[in-house]
């Protein structure tokens, strides 16, 4: 059982986040497939979610270790996940590198926020710890890399990015509580 709400729900977001990232991913590498629109761009996606998949792999471990019940909103989440992941990739690859920059720039800062929490409160959570930096680290490659690759926040794409940050927001927190 974890040792207390706080932790609880640092380890049902962060396990909500992952599976809503392979979600995206998902969705972008199907659109990717059907338009058979950019293999290059199909590639670094499918390496990304691998990076989630790792990420996601070690909270559903944690929830299961800890008694902790995942979020009642993940199949929601799988399919606004999915429904958006799918949408950025029809706009084109600007769109899909977007997403993939706002999420990451929520996630950044949630992150950094558990990360803080944890190593002043949470001493003997060394091992959580560990892995939320490591994970930090891999989100903010992929924010660098959807930039490289054409991401910006220009014109409709500033309104997409203020769109996918306030969903990004609102998961967080229903995910954290329900």
């Amino acid at each position: 059982m974890a040792k207390n709400k706080k932790l609880e729900e640092i380890i049902r977001v962060d396990h909500a986040g992952e599976r809503g990232a392979i979600k995206i991913y998902d969705g972008q590498l199907f659109a990717l497939q059907l338009l058979k629109a950019d293999s290059e761009l199909e590639k670094k996606v499918s390496e990304m979610k691998e990076h989630e998949k790792e990420h996601l792999k070690y909270f559903e471990q944690q929830l299961a270790e800890r008694n902790i019940r995942p979020t009642l909103f993940l199949p929601f989440w799988d399919i606004l996940g999915t429904a958006l992941g799918f949408g950025t990739a029809i706009l084109g690859k600007k769109a899909t590198m977007l997403c993939t920059a706002s999420v990451e720039e929520v996630i950044d800062q949630h992150y950094k926020d558990q990360i803080e929490y944890i190593s002043n409160n949470e001493k003997e959570e060394k091992e959580l710890l560990k892995k939320v930096k490591k994970f930090r680290e891999d989100e903010l490659e992929h924010r660098d890399i959807a930039y490289e690759e054409g991401a910006d926040k220009e014109g409709f794409y500033g309104i997409l990015d203020a769109i996918i940050k306030t969903g990004s927001k609102a998961a967080i927190k229903i995910s954290e509580k329900i």
